[in-house]
């Protein structure tokens, strides 16, 4: 029964987190059964409490997922639930916002268990935040974007040109618009307002 859930759930590589699997199985029943598919070679341990199915990789000895992968799956999203989303400058380099690329990923996620910790996944760090409200598949975009404006200024390094032109165009491919915006921003400093006028990103929220 775990066997067949797991390949109709989980792709090849895919992490699988043991908290995730909803079998209605208790723990100290659930480990014994993990630990029999994986010394049947059905199943891989990545670390503890996450598994993953074996593909048809013939790299041997390399692991075939990264812990990259391993924590956007477990702290922003997997299997169309999403959970968190990247933040600081890991936000503004995957948008272009700035060239810095960082050492620690930021993400924001509702997994987090304290206001802002440090974490390790295979000797990779992590920086891992509380959201200021319960992140959903409808507000994530929004709530990432003013983000990024509460320390707008940390980002203007001088390594990207027309800032306000490309927060611009996240507004347009996001769909962010006023009324999204005006539920979320009561959550911020007032600061967020301040970067949303002086940047003029204002005048392109309809």
């Amino acid at each position: 029964m775990l066997y067949d859930y797991l390949i109709e759930n989980y792709k090849a590589y895919e992490p699988i987190f043991t908290s995730d699997i909803d079998l209605g199985i208790p723990g100290n029943s659930l480990r014994p059964k993990l630990k029999e598919l994986v010394d049947a070679g059905k199943l891989c341990r990545y670390d503890a409490g996450i598994y993953y199915l074996p593909g048809k990789s013939k790299l041997k000895g390399l692991v075939p997922i990264s812990a990259s992968t391993v924590a956007r799956c477990k702290y922003v999203s997997q299997r169309g639930k999403v959970r968190g989303y990247y933040a600081g400058f890991t936000f503004a380099n995957q948008m272009g916002l700035s060239l810095q690329v960082p050492y620690v990923q930021e993400i924001v996620s509702n997994e987090a268990s304290a206001k802002v910790r440090e974490i390790e996944i295979k000797g990779q760090k992590f920086l891992l935040r509380k959201p200021r409200t319960v992140i959903t598949e409808e507000n994530y975009r929004v709530l990432q974007f003013l983000d990024f404006l509460v320390d707008f200024d940390k980002y203007m390094d001088g390594s990207v040109e027309d800032i306000p032109a490309r927060l611009v165009q996240i507004i347009k491919d996001e769909n962010i618009t006023k009324k999204v915006i005006d539920a979320y921003i009561s959550l911020y400093p007032t600061k967020v307002y301040k970067n949303l006028y002086e940047t003029g990103v204002v005048y392109a929220i309809a």
